[in-house]
């Protein structure tokens, strides 16, 4: 499915280096596209590209591959959690296109529904076994059990399908990587490159901005032109290390000549952040961020401004920092 908010901007005025980084952007703006199953066609048309250029780019990244290792370096230069990508995603773009996802969906019943996971699993199969440091992102709908009461249930899981694919295309725009669905919620984590924890943890909090705008500007309109309620979410971010476990194996089936089965492991992510995220978000408002203290700490000043301590009691908020050995703090974004 076609998603614009992954269309990055040129500036043809820049000086010549920084015309080569962004060409370099560009290219990896492809293969991010590529990667989460938009077609070369679709890919060329939005980038006004011809379509020759965009298979040349994925055959080059292609023999690039073979040359190099599958090696932990390589797993994160794949990532664009590298970039600070709030300034090049067309968060409008991205309202529109979740307001004809789920008109479309709620007028033929059949939402459509296609996030690849084998990028995410590609990421972690570089990480198997050992302890990495991510940055977690947590999202679920507020007032779902609500609708589950009123809604048959073929009607809720088309809103909630809808959901989950328009807010899965925004964690790819902004580097991150959808690790599992849970219901009406989304994990997913943001890789951290070195030990740069500016830039993932930034591009996750703008990632929750821009999911809270298109839930409010994109589909509460089209749910209420069809007399559903309007729906929030609240997002829960915190960073922190975690382990890279198997649980069973998965088979592909790929045909080059003969037919060939492939057994990859399943991997999935097992850590104290998982935990917190998931339960911060039970603390914060309908389209609410909630952030852990060490999201906080990384941001700037203008950045945290716009946070402020979220009033919590220790009889329900028992974590504790390991930093300074008190309660674990939390910051909740404006509702307004």
């Amino acid at each position: 499915m076609l998603l614009i908010v992954y269309i990055y901007a040129y500036n043809q005025r820049e000086h010549d280096n920084l015309m080569i980084g962004k060409q370099n952007h560009h290219q990896q703006t492809i293969l991010n596209l590529y990667n989460s199953g938009i077609l070369p066609d679709i890919i060329g048309m939005q980038l006004d590209i011809s379509e020759d250029e965009v298979y040349q780019v994925i055959k080059n990244a292609a023999s690039e591959e073979l040359r190099k290792k599958a090696s932990v370096n390589h797993v994160s230069n794949a990532s664009l959690g590298m970039f600070l990508l709030d300034a090049v995603i067309n968060v409008d773009l991205a309202i529109k296109h979740a307001q004809r996802s789920m008109w479309k969906a709620l007028k033929e019943d059949v939402p459509e529904f296609n996030i690849p996971m084998e990028e995410t699993q590609n990421i972690l199969e570089g990480y198997a076994k050992s302890k990495i440091m991510l940055v977690i992102l947590h999202i679920d709908i507020a007032g779902s059990t609500r609708m589950s009461m009123t809604l048959p249930v073929e009607r809720l899981a088309t809103i909630i399908q809808t959901f989950t694919q328009e807010m899965s295309l925004i964690i790819a725009a902004y580097g991150g990587y959808v690790l599992k669905f849970v219901g009406d919620a989304i994990i997913a984590f943001f890789p951290i490159n070195s030990d740069d924890l500016y830039l993932p943890c930034v591009n996750a909090v703008n990632c929750a901005y821009s999911m809270v705008k298109v839930m409010r500007e994109g589909m509460n309109p089209i749910l209420n032109e069809n007399d559903y309620p309007e729906l929030g979410v609240r997002v829960g971010i915190d960073i922190g290390e975690n382990l890279i476990v198997q649980y069973g194996w998965a088979t592909h089936t790929y045909v080059i000549g003969d037919k060939q089965i492939i057994k990859k492991p399943h991997l999935d992510v097992l850590g104290y952040t998982i935990s917190i995220a998931s339960k911060m978000t039970a603390f914060a408002k309908p389209n609410q961020i909630a952030i852990g203290q060490l999201v906080y700490d990384v941001l700037d000043h203008t950045q945290r401004s716009t946070f402020k301590v979220l009033p919590v009691s220790s009889d329900v908020w028992s974590y504790i920092s390991n930093d300074t050995g008190d309660i674990y703090s939390l910051y909740g974004s404006s509702t307004k």
